[in-house]
């Protein structure tokens, strides 16, 4: 019997088992072996943290079958599939759960040799995160300040170092997420509020405000503060995507400064940048060692210990960053 994780309402998650269809010919069965919690986006739906009538109040129903970071094997392939086999490993959008029956055409990309499974979980955050890049703009010696220091701030980090970026500021009240930052390319960091920051954003910028912004909080309280960051003419990156957009606003750099503020998400995808291209980049940045994911994965449980996971995701932030399940062992 195949098991999943379902929260079943408010702050209510429970193991639950459930029958896998039928194999279809274009389909394969997969088997997961790791999966990691997206610690911003399930807290946010498991604790219902977001307005009446936002785009989450709109996506989330329950029962809510999260997650959307997998790595599995290939158990079964249907008879008119041609580019998988039996045991091979895989990296999917899939959920939290033992088994995935799946068309492997639009949600599959193959792990290659030598890549750490455990590690590869994080695609799907570094893909958030590569949005980001995309509408940053990264130059070569580009100044960028990143407020946050979790899942994404970290995959954030990553490509912006991987794209040349000189001076990468980050901005976080947890010394140990600052920590990590420096192992993936952050050559200063500021361990404070961001609307304490300036003055250190400055002194680590050769006393000017960072061309680039980058806000991986999704809290509606940074917003301003990050505003009051950029330099003249600068850019406001929103990757974060806040579950209270109303509390959100806006201030005098808009207009007196010429601050121009764009968004990102996961699904601004196009022909030329999607899952399948930043797939394949990422596991060859991963693979050249341009992009160190080592030791971000700091808490592991099995299936079985879902409960004490989602606490340590709700409670235990200063002290956790990759929170992964193990199916290995449930």
């Amino acid at each position: 019997m195949a098991r999943r994780i379902a929260f079943t309402g408010k702050q209510q998650v429970q193991l639950e088992n459930f029958e896998l269809p039928a194999l279809e010919a274009d389909q394969i069965q997969l088997r997961t072996l790791y999966t990691l919690i997206s610690t911003g986006t399930e807290t946010i739906v498991l604790n219902r943290n977001f307005d009446p009538g936002t785009h989450w109040d709109n996506w989330v129903k329950y029962p809510f079958y999260a997650g959307y970071l997998n790595v599995g094997e290939v158990e079964k392939v249907g008879d008119k599939v041609m580019d998988w086999k039996v045991g091979e490993r895989v990296y999917t959008r899939g959920r939290h759960a033992s088994h995935q029956i799946i068309n492997p055409s639009t949600n599959a990309w193959h792990l290659p040799a030598g890549i750490d499974p455990k590690l590869a979980t994080w695609f799907g955050l570094a893909k958030i995160a590569a949005m980001g890049a995309r509408v940053a703009e990264y130059r070569l010696g580009d100044s960028v300040a990143v407020i946050g220091a979790g899942p994404i701030g970290q995959m954030t980090v990553r490509w912006a170092a991987a794209a040349g970026v000189e001076n990468l500021i980050v901005i976080d009240t947890l010394s140990k997420r600052l920590e990590m930052t420096t192992k993936g390319g952050a050559t200063h960091v500021i361990c404070k509020p961001v609307d304490a920051a300036v003055e250190d954003v400055k002194a680590a910028n050769y006393g000017e405000l960072p061309r680039l912004v980058v806000d991986t909080t999704g809290h509606p309280a940074v917003f301003a503060p990050a505003l009051s960051l950029a330099a003249k003419f600068g850019r406001v990156v929103l990757l974060g995507d806040t579950g209270k957009p109303a509390e959100q606003h806006l201030t005098f750099d808009v207009v007196s400064r010429g601050i121009t503020i764009v968004g990102a998400h996961d699904t601004h995808e196009d022909a030329t940048f999607n899952s399948t291209y930043l797939f394949r980049l990422f596991c060859r940045l991963v693979s050249s060692g341009r992009f160190n994911l080592e030791g971000l994965n700091t808490n592991t449980f099995t299936p079985d210990q879902f409960a004490k996971a989602y606490e340590t995701a709700n409670s235990r932030r200063s002290d956790a960053m990759g929170i992964l399940f193990d199916w290995t062992k449930g």
